[in-house]
């Protein structure tokens, strides 16, 4: 009797996913709790397990295809698979000799790669993707992720080990890392040099590539649009000097880190200073429902972060009710799961303000788009010493270019602007964030 896969609840608004890597093949064993598939959708990327023990009987929808919930994917025949079988002994040893070779074998042996998890390794599309680029075995791969999944940089440092040991021809097999089964019998290591991407040749003879956007580089690309066809967005754009958060970082940061186990960054007193100016300019913090504005007395704000798969948006909530301590631990786990793809659907969802940083990418100055039904969303950039005039002298300042982008239906330039000035007084004497943040 076979039991049916099907895809889940994917959680509010998410109707439907785009099936990713399918981690068993039609005929493999399972075992309950083993990973088969990862399902892409615009908000997260959701790992499909087995309930029971059986063998993968049918595979019904392969990778790329686009599966609605509730939708049967594959099927599994349940019983338990046969174990397999114990390695034979080489035709060169009799069987009977192989516990005594055994016994003589160096006080030292030879270092084996980390045991893989059954059914292959965990990783997730984008990691395999990236594997594939550089023909790596991923099963050869350390992994040092949490529950054995080999993330982006175990790639990219097996990668460069595998360069490494290419580029030293002294090299003895003790020292050099075990290539990729992908390596010719002659031992040569090819698999050092990324492999060549699939291209195709285009009418004029010159070579292009063709890349499946995922279902969440999808979404952005559809969300994005609509923002700017939805919503009547300007941008205004102002100046902060970072003079007086940069001298009470250096001065408190090191106290904070030793009582709250957490730097003090920038981002705290970002949102702090955001939470005070929506509270001055409560429409920034609201959306439109029709011929309705829902204005929000709470303030759940959203901190863009760039993932390997696109931009995502977690969320703090109560921001106005956190310290500073409690929000850079947050915003700190939020960004780092959501680059480990470890967010769930539920820390995506809401938001109604956003704040983006540009400038930990090195951009000087740029228009965010909104976040829909989100009516504002300010962007940070990058901190640079200019010249600029205090008490009608030429001093040297850290000075950062504020943008703040805005729905010109509800709200009016006039609150837009002062809105960004409430901001940059917030930041510029950062002590009042105590009272006003």
């Amino acid at each position: 009797m076979a039991v049916e896969i099907r895809v889940p609840q994917l959680g509010e608004s998410v109707v439907d996913a785009v099936v990713g890597t399918w981690l068993k093949k039609e005929g493999d064993p399972v075992q309950p709790g083993e990973t088969l598939v990862e399902l892409e959708t615009d908000k997260v990327n959701v790992e499909i397990s087995a309930e029971q023990a059986g063998v993968l009987e049918k595979i019904f929808k392969q990778e790329g295809e686009t599966v609605a919930v509730g939708e049967v994917i594959a099927a599994i025949a349940e019983g338990a698979a046969a174990p397999a079988p114990a390695p034979a002994p080489s035709a060169a040893q009799p069987a009977a000799a192989a516990a005594p070779a055994a016994a003589a074998a160096p006080a030292t042996p030879a270092p084996e790669p980390a045991a893989v998890p059954a059914g292959g390794p965990r990783a997730t599309p984008a990691v395999r993707r990236l594997a594939a680029e550089h023909g790596i075995d991923l099963a050869q791969v350390p992994a040092s992720g949490e529950g054995g999944r080999v993330t982006r940089e175990d790639v990219l440092a097996y990668a460069q080990r595998l360069r490494e040991a290419a580029a030293t021809p002294a090299a003895t097999p003790a020292q050099a890392p075990t290539p990729a089964p992908t390596a010719p019998a002659n031992g040569a290591a090819t698999a050092a040099a990324p492999s060549a991407v699939p291209l195709e040749i285009a009418a004029d003879g010159r070579r292009e590539e063709r890349i499946r956007m995922t279902r969440r580089r999808q979404t952005i690309a559809q969300r994005l649009v609509e923002a700017q066809h939805t919503a009547a967005m300007l941008t205004t754009f102002n100046e902060v000097d970072m003079s007086a958060v940069i001298e009470l970082r250096k001065r408190r940061g090191e106290a904070f880190q030793e009582r709250h186990g957490v730097k003090l960054g920038f981002m705290s007193f970002f949102t702090k200073a955001v939470v005070g100016a929506l509270k001055a300019f409560p429409l920034l913090n609201a959306e439109i429902q029709g011929n309705e504005i829902v204005v929000k007395h709470y303030y759940d704000i959203g901190i863009a972060v760039g993932a390997d798969e696109g931009l995502v948006v977690p969320v703090v909530r109560d921001a106005d009710r956190k310290s500073f301590a409690e929000l850079e631990r947050e915003i700190l786990d939020l960004a780092t799961r959501a680059r480990e793809g470890k967010l769930t659907l539920q820390e995506l969802m809401g938001g109604t303000f956003t704040i983006t940083n540009g400038g930990v990418y090195g951009s000087l100055l740029s228009t965010p788009i909104l976040n829909p039904p989100q009516v504002g969303i300010l962007g940070m950039h990058k901190i640079e010493q200019r010249p600029v005039v205090v008490n009608g002298e030429i001093v040297i300042r850290p000075m950062m270019y504020l943008a703040l982008s805005y729905d010109h239906r509800i709200v009016d330039g006039s609150d837009a602007v002062r809105f960004l000035v409430r901001v940059k007084e917030l930041i510029e004497d950062p002590e009042t964030l105590l009272l006003e943040g």
